[in-house]
Parts: C-alpha cells; structure tokens; sequence
C-alpha cells in the first residue's frame, strides 16, 4: 500500500510534494507488485478527488496550508497501491457545462458570470458546453482549449416546457461519451439543472426511484467524472411545488456526492447570483487531483471506494464506487 505522509499543500504551489511523490511512485509500480503476482490479477484504476479541511468546507474560505497527512485508498475494504496523485499543476481539466434548456428565464442573467468562469480557467483547460433538452443533448461547443470559443457558444435559454427533458440524467449520457476522447484524470461535469426526473411519472421522481439518475451515476464514476450541480428552477418545479423540489435537490446531491463532486443550492428558485457557487467551485476545481491506483479486483460488478487521510481535520472528496465490465 502506498502512503503519502505529512505533506503540507500551499495555495499557489498547491499538490507540489504530493505530485513529486505520486511521480516517482509511477515510474516503480511494477515493483511494487507480488513476486508471484500475474500482470492481469491487477488493473488501473484512476478517479477525481478534492482535498479539503473540515475549517475551508465550513468558512467557504481556503487556508494558506493544509496538512494532507497519509492517504489511504481502499476498494471493497481492501488497502490498493496508489501509483500517482496528479494535481492542477501537471494535469488539465477536462470540464463539460450542461445547462438544461427550460430552465428559468432568470437563470440568462447569469450567463455573463457562466462566461466569466470558463475564461477564468487555467490555460490549457478543455471545455465543452451543452444543452439538455427533450432526451438529448445540444452541442453547442465540442471540447476545447480555446477558452474565449467556449464562453462564446453560451446563448439564453428557450425556457419553455416544449423542450423539457424527462430526465437530465438521461440526456447526460450523450456527453459523458465524449470524455472517452480526453485524457484520464482531471475530469468535471458542471450541471445546471433542477435537478428532476419525471420520466416515469412525478410520483416516481424521488432520487431513490429514477432509474436515469442511478444510470448517470455509474456512467460518470466509470469514466472518473465529478459532477458538480447548480440547482436552478425549470418548467416543473418553478410553480413552487416543495415535493418536486426537495426530489430535484435530493437527486442533485446524490449525483455530485457519489461521483466525488458537490451539489450547491441557495433555496428552492434560480440564484440571484452563481457568483458564491463559482467561488466554491473554483477552489474545488483547484483541490482536484488525479488519483492512479492498482485495483485487486477483477471480478465484474459494482466496488465500492474509500479515500481516507489520517488526518482527522481533512474530507477528501472522491467517487463511491465504480461498475466495472471485463474487456
């Protein structure tokens, strides 16, 4: 099993000690493995995880140093070899922005701020951005470099009920495909969305019984994509309504939270302002590492992850698990 120990992370140089680490742990994985071990009884396995102190979750505000302490990976309650922990500084972001089309008219106030943030990114970011409506999706801009372009492919939303999907999550699958042609690591799904699916009716639209969003979840955690959400009122759950509300919120949340992303909601209607959400997000994205392991596990299925420090004072964000199919 492969530790990191007392490493300190500062705010400009963020992840240096862990990455110089992670590097040199890569380049020696094979003899790291069993003597009598056979290259096929392990695998790569490579998720997103963001490292934060329980003080920066709380007071929104990042501290000049953080103390990581040793991290551990587990899968199925088994310790795995960590090979590598990429950071901002060695590995780009891949970042989709998925807008759902009939949203809340107040949400094309906030497109300048949406703008803002893509130009905002480091360079070398590849950004693609999307409109989910009636079970697909709109592409508006494929991934790319080119910062400036993607901001540009923003434009209002329709806003109407003729293009409400049934289900955001369905119309997701569309554009998690298109991570297949970006590198591994570093990879985030910004969804603004209510959040609903009411593809088999309102009175199944709970996060529990929605099949598209339990479908969207094993999709993005087997590509090692984190999705962040900002919840924003649609064509269903503007008039109001708490029970669609909350079922919107509650499926935000539990996609952000298993595939090692955040969910941000500021009440039951459109923000005034993405202006607060951006900011935690930035510093999401920045505490966002590429984390290689050598997975024990060969057998077809779900496993299930844990990424753990040993210091107390630190949540590390990362997928809880990941459906895994043989070639």
């Amino acid at each position: 099993m492969r530790m990191f120990t007392k490493t300190f992370f500062g705010i400009l140089n963020f992840s240096l000690l862990i990455t110089l680490l992670g590097g040199a742990a890569a380049s020696q994985d094979e003899d790291r493995r069993p003597q009598n071990s056979k290259q096929e009884d392990v695998r790569l396995m490579t998720i997103p995880i963001s490292i934060f102190t329980q003080q920066e979750l709380k007071e929104k505000r990042a501290q000049e140093f953080v103390e990581a302490g040793e991290i551990i990976v587990k899968e199925d309650k088994d310790d795995q070899t960590i090979l590598s922990i990429r950071s901002v500084s060695n590995t780009s972001l891949s970042l989709a922005i998925l807008i759902q089309d009939d949203l809340s008219s107040d949400v094309n106030l906030q497109l300048k701020d949406i703008a803002r943030f893509i130009r905002e990114l480091p360079s070398g970011s590849k950004v693609m951005v999307a409109y989910l409506r009636s079970g697909s999706a709109q592409i508006r801009q494929k991934f790319t470099t080119d910062l400036n372009e993607a901001a540009d492919s923003l434009r209002i939303v329709v806003g109407s009920e003729s293009v409400a999907p049934r289900s955001p999550y369905d119309s997701m699958a569309e554009v998690l495909k298109r991570f297949d042609s970006v590198p591994t690591g570093r990879r985030a799904i910004l969804l603004i969305s209510d959040g609903l699916d009411v593809s088999s009716g309102f009175a199944n639209s709970s996060p529990g019984l929605s099949n598209d969003l339990e479908n969207a979840i094993l999709k993005s955690q087997r590509r090692g994509v984190a999705v962040y959400s900002f919840y924003s009122s649609a064509t269903y759950t503007e008039t109001g309504n708490r029970l669609l509300i909350g079922n919107g919120q509650g499926s935000l949340n539990r996609l952000s939270r298993e595939t090692g992303g955040q969910a941000y909601f500021q009440g039951s209607f459109t923000p005034v302002s993405y202006t607060p959400f951006f900011r935690d997000l930035t510093m999401a994205l920045n505490r966002q590492f590429a984390l290689t392991y050598l997975s024990t596990h060969m057998k077809k299925g779900y496993h299930k992850v844990e990424v753990l420090s040993t210091n107390p004072e630190v949540k590390i964000q990362h997928p809880k698990g990941y459906y895994y199919r043989k070639p």
